[in-house]
């Protein structure tokens, strides 16, 4: 399994693109700008999907030229489609360009495991960023959005935040996971588990 991390974005977003070598398959974790370096890094791979942890604008700008660029499918939970649909309602409110509300192929909900080649992800259900937030674990990497950070978490004040359900979803979820897993955040530095558990004040 190779990951590649991308930054872009005013609000400095983190994507990743995680191939299989042997299948070549792979997925694109969240779609904030359609970088070059993207399809770059994705020549020679049968990138299947673009998995979004969650519907916030600076998570989904660059998804409907990603689907191009990419010829992938999109992937969220239901949940999260009012906050997608109503993308400029928050693109607003950051004095960012409007967009047009990007469409999904696919949703996932709590507990969904989607085989890519050789790549196998379960997925998290962790509303309180948003009521739709989802994490995609894969062996011994969890893939957070913006539900946990290094020494942090997501914000609550935007529509669908819920301090208690993100606490939740932390405490009686991701921290019940091994304290090896490393945590590949939506913003900012990865992370484990472990460190989580023993520093952040959740």
């Amino acid at each position: 399994m190779i990951i590649k991390t991308f930054v872009a974005g005013f609000l400095e977003n983190n994507m990743y693109l995680v191939l299989d070598e042997t299948s070549k398959k792979g997925v694109l974790i969240d779609a904030t700008e359609n970088l070059p370096e993207i399809s770059e890094a994705a020549n020679g791979y049968d990138i299947e999907y673009i998995f979004l942890t969650h519907g916030h604008f600076d998570h989904i700008m660059g998804l409907n030229d990603l689907k191009k660029a990419l010829n992938a499918k999109a992937v969220i939970n239901h949940n999260d489609l009012i906050v997608s649909d109503n993308i400029n309602e928050f693109t607003r409110m950051f004095n960012q360009p409007d967009s047009i509300p990007p469409k999904y192929e696919f949703y996932v909900k709590d507990g969904d495991k989607i085989m890519v080649g050789n790549l196998n992800f379960k997925v998290i259900a962790t509303p309180g960023h948003t009521e739709g937030g989802v994490c995609y674990l894969i062996d011994d990497k969890l893939f957070s959005g913006d539900t946990l950070f290094r020494g942090s978490v997501g914000r609550t004040d935007l529509f669908g935040g819920d301090f208690k359900k993100l606490s939740d979803s932390i405490k009686n979820k991701l921290f019940k996971l091994d304290d090896k897993i490393k945590v590949y955040s939506g913003h900012g530095p990865t992370t484990t588990i472990g460190q989580e558990k023993m520093s952040n004040l959740i």
